[in-house]
């Protein structure tokens, strides 16, 4: 490929950096208070083992990126990785997936931002979707706009939102642990297999679960903009893994006991708001609100990266219009995709207001994007088998980490994947299979012009220099990178 426009700034983001931006792309507030109903109704009290049978094999798939981001630094993450490992439609249809489930998520996570801004100011207001529609579309703009002002404004947003955010969390775990009334008393059962109505019951519940950490991988799409990106990227999404499931068992675990079936049934799009009011009546509701609030906004700036990067990445490779591979020339941004992006995903918000309530919405939209994302988790998990093929039996940490591991929590993203379309609903099932089928369109279309990205060099561990040797990819040479050539510059 001879792509020569401007990348994207280099050396942007440190460790620390990353780190919070994995945390911040799984949303801890935002899951527990949006999925937990849906949740809660899929598996019952189950829901601590639903997030524990969960975060096994979503821990191999952050293996997996790990050991990918060594050896391809690429804005667009899975999609090319698969597309080099896979085969190239496989690899479209993983970043497509990935699109898709991020401008769904647009919907999906500004409806509850405004809900929640609505919430500190008058609890009636909240339930109300057009208002809420306005105040999370005021929201999603301003985010929008730090997306656009660059990767430095976009993490000094971050550390300000995610920091609250997660100061607050860890204030209401204690007090919910210190917690004297309950609904019903802790029972270490919630964590077995035997509370799942069957096989099909695990597969929806760990559907749901999926839905709970996904946006750790943002980290990899940052990876042009990060220092030591081969390194921190992957460090940074399993260090964002572990601590987001700690905060998922906490506060799912505190809502088994502390709130009654009906209490989360009758509030399923601010389960969180009604914990605060149990555990520190007056105030803990409020202030809960405050970090769903912060936790929402932050998300959908990560995911505003997550989709805008991989969409520069397509149109770097000239998979879709090359106008998306343009960035910016002070923000170094690529503002066509951001552009792009915030129009479709607000026409979307709009139009969602004929779909019902924000409960409604967000439980028909966890789902479809529950099932994009176990289709490009799982290829992901098999694209670092093929990559370290002629590696894994080096050593048993190879094979276990760049291989066993990661293999598995492929198997296990495509099984619920299949497992769960006996069990949605036609909503959910409609959205997330038309929305990967839409994506033949621009493939084909694509494929036939001739684009570079069909006629991939394969992608060979043993073929690059290890990680601790490699240095970072400067953004203009990944021309050399797509054509297979050796990374050592």
């Amino acid at each position: 490929m001879s792509y020569s426009g401007r990348g994207l700034q280099a050396n942007v983001l440190g460790v620390f950096d990353t780190v919070v931006m994995a945390v911040a792309g799984s949303a801890p507030a935002y899951s527990i208070a949006a999925t937990t109903a849906v949740l809660t109704g899929a598996v019952g009290v189950a829901g601590p083992a639903a997030l524990l049978y969960c975060a096994v094999p979503m821990l191999g798939i952050a293996l997996a990126f790990s050991y990918l981001s060594r050896i391809d630094v690429n804005a667009g993450a899975s999609y090319s990785w698969v597309g080099r490992t896979l085969h190239p439609f496989l690899g479209f249809v993983s970043g497509w997936a990935l699109v898709v489930s991020a401008t769904l998520f647009m919907v999906a996570g500004s409806l509850p931002a405004g809900s929640m801004t609505l919430a500190l100011f008058d609890a009636d207001l909240a339930g109300n979707t057009a208002l809420s529609t306005v105040v999370g579309a005021a929201w999603f703009l301003v985010m929008l706009g730090v997306v656009l002002g660059g990767a430095r404004l976009t993490v000094r947003a971050q550390l300000l939102m995610s920091g609250v955010e997660l100061v607050i969390l860890v204030l209401f775990a204690v007090l919910a642990l210190l917690h004297a009334d309950s609904a019903r008393p802790f029972d270490w059962s919630w964590f077995g297999l035997g509370q799942f109505d069957g096989v099909s019951g695990f597969a929806s519940g760990a559907l749901v679960a999926a839905f709970y950490f996904w946006g750790w991988d943002v980290t990899s799409n940052l990876s042009e903009e990060t220092r030591d990106s081969r390194r921190t990227t992957g460090l940074a999404g399993l260090i964002g893994v572990g601590i987001v499931f700690l905060l998922f068992e906490v506060f799912t675990i505190a809502v088994n006991v502390v709130l009654s079936a009906r209490q989360i049934e009758d509030n399923e799009a601010n389960v969180l708001t009604v914990l605060g009011e149990e555990v520190w009546p007056g105030w803990g509701g409020k202030v809960l609100v405050v970090a769903v609030m912060l936790s929402t906004v932050a998300t959908l700036e990560t995911t505003l990266i997550q989709v805008t990067r991989s969409l520069f990445a397509m149109g770097r490779d000239r998979t879709m219009p090359a106008a998306l591979g343009r960035v910016h020339r002070t923000w170094n941004t690529p503002w066509v995709a951001i552009a792009v992006v915030g129009a479709v995903a607000l026409v979307l918000l709009v139009a969602s207001n004929a779909l019902g309530s924000v409960g409604d919405i967000l439980s028909d939209a966890v789902s479809a994007i529950g099932l994009q994302i176990s289709v490009y988790y799982g290829l992901a998990g098999l694209a670092v088998v093929v990559a370290y093929r002629r590696t894994l039996l080096k050593s048993p940490a190879h094979f276990l980490f760049g291989g066993l591991w990661p293999l598995c929590g492929a198997l296990f993203m495509f099984w619920i994947f299949v497992e769960s379309l006996g069990e949605l609903s036609p909503a959910s099932i409609a959205i997330g299979l038309g929305g990967l089928a839409a994506g033949l369109v621009p493939m084909l279309w694509y494929w036939r012009k001739g684009s570079d990205y069909y006629r991939p060099a394969r992608l060979d561990a043993s073929l690059t220099v290890p990680a601790d040797s490699v240095p970072q990819v400067p953004a203009t040479a990944h021309s050399r990178v797509h054509e297979g050539l050796p990374t050592d510059f």
